[in-house]
């Protein structure tokens, strides 16, 4: 297949993560210039922000999106209100969504605030509601995955932003922003191709 490429990228809110639309929204197209031969592996909402990974290399792809492999993918997730130690039981232990029960998951609330770059479209703010920040690590990618688990637990998700993909990180990079992985990288995404499932 010729020369393997691996790009990571700072998604946007408000960005369809692909390179086409219909509709006329802004797509990874906007963005770059991209290898044309590269396309997203996996997929962040169009109201979801943070590191994707673009890449020409079809076996990766494979690994990367097989559910039996569970591949880990952390995020940085803004509810409503303070999750008290049941709700992150629940998050971790597993959650029924459609029928299915989750994959056990890594869950904990932050102290904080993350240090993260402001939103173009500030999150809704009610003076009466607080809010808190979570860390959430999975090994699944379904549908909307976060907000449904997190709803469901009473905590509606107010801001999603995808912080790392196995080792890869978003260190460095600004919305918007992409690089090339690193050969450190490379080596680390190789060893994901051979990794086995991982139970959290």
């Amino acid at each position: 297949m010729g020369v393997r490429k691996y790009l990571l990228f700072y998604k946007p809110f408000g960005v369809l993560p692909q390179f086409t639309d219909k509709s006329g929204r802004t797509t990874l197209s906007d963005f770059g210039p991209f290898p044309k031969d590269v396309y997203p592996v996996g997929r962040l909402d169009f109201d979801s922000e943070g590191l994707m990974l673009l890449t020409n290399d079809g076996e990766l792809n494979h690994f990367m999106l097989n559910p039996q492999l569970g591949h880990p993918r952390t995020y940085l997730v803004q509810v409503e209100r303070v999750p008290d130690a049941r709700a992150l039981r629940q998050l971790r232990s597993g959650i029924m969504i459609e029928g299915r029960r989750t994959r056990r998951a890594q869950a904990r609330l932050l102290s904080g605030e993350p240090d993260l770059p402001s939103r173009p479209v500030p999150i809704r703010y009610r003076r009466t509601v607080p809010t808190a920040w979570l860390e959430i690590t999975l090994t699944e990618g379904r549908n909307r995955q976060i907000r449904k688990m997190t709803a469901a637990v009473g905590h509606p998700t107010l801001r999603l932003v995808r912080t790392r993909i196995g080792n890869l990180t978003y260190a460095g990079l600004k919305p918007g922003g992409y690089r090339a992985l690193t050969r450190d990288e490379i080596r680390m995404v190789e060893a994901l191709k051979r990794s086995k499932v991982i139970e959290l």
